[in-house]
């Protein structure tokens, strides 16, 4: 495609662009910035609306006390438990463990400093689930 024919539907934020390859006049490959296609962005608007529909679903559990605060973290960082144990290093079952608000409360510190140091957070941020603007992704 020529650099002329690179889309530049706006997408979720007028901010955000992509890089995309097109041809010069000469031929040759150059990047090009673009704020998308309107089919990408579509589908990008779709996959965010599910991930906001998820989070609140994981906060909703922890609020009823079925999922520990681990789930709000695991989740926000669009992780699963195979991902995040391997990113641990635990176990599978280990991982769905500590998901229950239970054990967590029990886990140890240098356990839980695991989870706080992948997520880039403190042990006191793992420990809670903040105020989060589920409208704002």
């Amino acid at each position: 495609m020529k650099i002329s024919d690179v889309p530049q539907d706006i997408g979720i934020s007028e901010d955000i662009q992509v890089v995309s390859y097109a041809t010069e006049d000469d031929g040759r490959y150059v990047k090009v910035g673009s704020r998308g296609w309107d089919p990408i962005n579509v589908a990008n608007g779709l996959a965010w609306q599910q991930i906001t529909e998820t989070i609140a679903e994981t906060v909703a559990a922890i609020d009823q006390g079925h999922q520990s605060s681990l789930a709000f973290h695991m989740v926000l960082n669009q992780m699963d438990v195979p991902l995040l144990a391997h990113y641990t290093g635990f176990y599978k079952w280990r991982v769905r463990r500590h998901l229950k608000p239970k054990i967590f409360a029990k886990l140890k510190p240098e356990l839980k400093e695991k989870y706080a140091v992948l997520f880039k957070i403190s042990i006191a941020e793992l420990e809670q689930v903040p105020d989060f603007p589920l409208g704002g992704l």
